[in-house]
């Protein structure tokens, strides 16, 4: 066997760098992204509901809630299994730290907006009375430790939970606007388009 023939058989096959996330990260990607919007509408509208309306729309942002956080738990579960593609190299070093950080950033957040909400729920005093179903249909509990606590020591906490949610929340919204506006800025101002990675 010639040594350049063998040279050939040893070295290892490259890896190819996929250039666009896959259909599935896709489709999680932008149904999240649509939950999240109808959440923070629901949430911030809610008050101006007619009465009559709001433990129904209540109820609507609390299932929207866990349904992002099982479809998060899912994309993560994707993304550890299929190499995303990677930002362009022309990109410096501190805009491919600062989206690696970004992105960690907003997992914790989509992660722990709904955790706090779901406690918050779960210590609320009329929770054992007013059972939970997701969109109406499929019965849903609550965190049941939470539920049996001292009831001092639970609305405490529910006043506590809810604030977290609250913050979170904001945090999420900067996140995000961060988010968008970095995407605009390589389709606009770089001419480098992170976007098309993310659309069919």
């Amino acid at each position: 066997m010639s040594t350049q023939a063998a040279n050939v058989v040893s070295e290892p096959p490259q890896t190819v760098m996929p250039l666009r996330y896959t259909r599935t990260a896709m489709v999680l990607h932008w149904l999240i992204a649509l939950l999240i919007i109808c959440n923070v509408v629901l949430g911030l509208t809610a008050e101006s509901f007619p009465d009559s309306w709001v433990r129904r729309i209540v109820d609507t942002h609390k299932s929207i809630g866990i349904t992002v956080l099982g479809l998060v738990l899912l994309r993560i579960l994707w993304r550890v299994s299929h190499r995303p593609p990677p930002l362009p190299k022309a990109f410096p070093k501190w805009e491919h730290m600062a989206a690696h950080i970004a992105h960690f950033l907003l997992y914790l957040l989509m992660i722990g907006l709904p955790l706090s909400g779901w406690l918050h729920d779960s210590a609320w005093k009329d929770a054992a009375t007013h059972p939970m179903h997701l969109f109406g249909l499929i019965p849903w509990p609550r965190v049941g430790f939470v539920m049996h606590l001292d009831p001092v020591l639970k609305e405490s906490l529910h006043d506590r939970f809810g604030a977290l949610h609250t913050w979170l929340g904001y945090a999420l919204y900067a996140l995000l606007a961060m988010h968008v506006g970095g995407a605009l800025k390589h389709q606009w101002i770089d001419k480098k388009s992170v976007i098309t990675r993310m659309v069919p």
